[in-house]
């Protein structure tokens, strides 16, 4: 059974709620992983993971950004604070369709009220292509290490996941090539939502980790890690940013 990776997430107060971040024994996020992430935190405190694709311009997931309360994104380098000033949600996202488990535009872009600090260096987007079962991709986030707590939330780490299944243009699954879904291993879960895939070594964004299940489709984390892939949304996402006025290199 799926869980939502933010929906709803744990808050940095620490309170308990459903939501998402890099279960096991994840190293941190150093370097090219680490420095365009950001949290993106809810008028109620709960957190999600977001990628910088320019300094003033997040790309999460839709699911993160779905009520109509005030966001704002944080640095977890020096702890700045940033409000949200617009968010665009991809229009195909669809909520009953998430919380259904059915696969949705899951993407969705948020335009700061000021820039990022300069230690945050933007992502850039891959190039528009298919994965193949066996490929490896990246996941980095700010989630849990250990479902329904609050351990590790708020630091970054990072997971190198093999595509599995019959990855396609709506949806990818990943999972840890050491555990093979058969028991608890790396992946997203609780505060990791709408944190980048990356494309091989260095940040070109490929996905956005959007949901998790623990192992043999178990609700919870640590089994398959289901992302959002950009390959129908990349051309929205170029487009949008253009008119938010954070143009992106095509």
């Amino acid at each position: 059974m799926r869980q939502m990776l933010a929906a709803a997430a744990l808050s940095l107060a620490s309170t308990l709620t459903p939501a998402f971040a890099i279960t096991g024994n994840a190293p941190p996020a150093t370097g090219w992983a680490a420095r365009p992430i950001v949290m993106v935190i809810d008028g109620r405190g709960d957190l999600c993971t977001g990628t910088a694709l320019a300094h003033d311009l997040v790309l999460t997931a839709a699911h993160c950004v779905a009520l109509p309360i005030p966001y704002r994104a944080r640095t977890y380098q020096n702890g700045a604070s940033i409000e949200v000033r617009q968010i665009a949600r991809h229009p195909g996202f669809s909520f009953a369709n998430y919380a259904a488990s059915r696969a949705t535009a899951d993407i969705a872009l948020v335009k700061l009220a000021a820039p990022l600090p300069d230690i945050i260096v933007p992502a850039a987007l891959a190039a528009a292509r298919r994965v193949a079962v066996g490929e490896t991709l990246t996941i980095a986030g700010f989630g849990v290490t250990r479902n329904k707590t609050d351990d590790g939330l708020g630091i970054p780490r990072v997971a190198a996941l093999a595509v599995t299944g019959k990855p396609g243009s709506l949806q990818v699954r990943l999972i840890d090539p050491a555990t093979r879904n058969a028991r608890p291993g790396l992946g997203g879960c609780v505060g990791d939502s709408g944190g980048p895939a990356y494309d091989g070594e260095g940040p070109l964004v490929i996905g956005v980790v959007s949901w998790s299940t623990a192992p043999n489709d178990e609700e919870g984390c640590g089994g398959l890690t289901g992302v959002t892939p950009l390959l129908n949304y990349r051309q929205w996402i170029v487009d949008t940013a253009k008119k938010l006025g954070s143009p992106l290199a095509p």
